[in-house]
């Protein structure tokens, strides 16, 4: 039985991700304190991390012409570049420079930098005429997209959106992991599991909203 003042019930693996969540955020405000008295913005963190995002899903579309140079090095810029859009957050934090159009900026260049690199994949596979693995890349993009979407439209009515295991971090670990796979021909699976991860986190958090919403009607449910 819930009751008013409880909050949306979760599941365990959920509660574990929240905690481990929490406590990385924690670790990354303390880690940028020392750059927060500089003059580096969050803002300057999310353009540079987009731009070495754009720049590494550049050189994987070059893949042809060396795939151990083009896939491995566009795969470390997209993580440094994901990374420095991970601290941004952590930064305005920190800082306390935060703005609510920063929080924009971040939040729609995050969506621009997974996409052009899963883009780039997607021309990998089309290279390899590899059509189920080009239909998985557009799915993975669409639900990349799908699980922020979900998540900020929850929110905007109130109620949460951040279960499930598809947030960023997982994705962007993914996304590396495939591109480090990629010179030995096994970058599809894990664009496979990208893609279905996402569509089941935007699956949980559809049903999560939904029994918040039910319990709003109902408190004694």
């Amino acid at each position: 039985m819930s009751t008013p003042g409880d909050g949306p019930r979760v599941s365990q693996l959920d509660r574990v991700k929240q905690e481990y969540t929490a406590a990385a955020r924690e670790i990354l405000r303390r880690s940028m304190r020392g750059v927060a008295k500089t003059k580096l913005t969050p803002d300057m963190l999310t353009l540079t991390g987009v731009a070495l995002c754009l720049a590494g899903a550049l050189l994987v579309g070059f893949e042809t012409r060396n795939q151990h140079l083009f896939f491995w090095l566009g795969g470390v810029l997209f993580v440094i570049g994901s990374i420095a859009d991970i601290l941004d957050g952590a930064l305005a934090r920190a800082a306390s420079k935060g703005t609510v159009f920063g929080a924009f900026l971040d939040a729609t260049f995050d969506r621009v930098g997974e996409a052009a690199m899963l883009a780039a994949i997607g021309l990998s596979f089309m290279h390899d005429d590899n059509e189920v693995a080009l239909v998985a890349a557009f799915a993975a993009v669409i639900g990349s997209f799908l699980v922020s979407y979900t998540r900020a439209k929850a929110e905007a009515l109130g109620l949460r959106g951040d279960v499930g295991f598809g947030s960023r971090v997982e994705r962007v670990v993914l996304i590396a992991v495939g591109l480090g796979l990629a010179p030995w021909g096994l970058l599809q699976w894990p664009v496979y599991a990208l893609a279905a991860l996402t569509w089941l986190t935007v699956a949980q958090r559809i049903l999560f909203v939904r029994r918040q919403l039910r319990e709003l009607a109902d408190p004694a449910a």
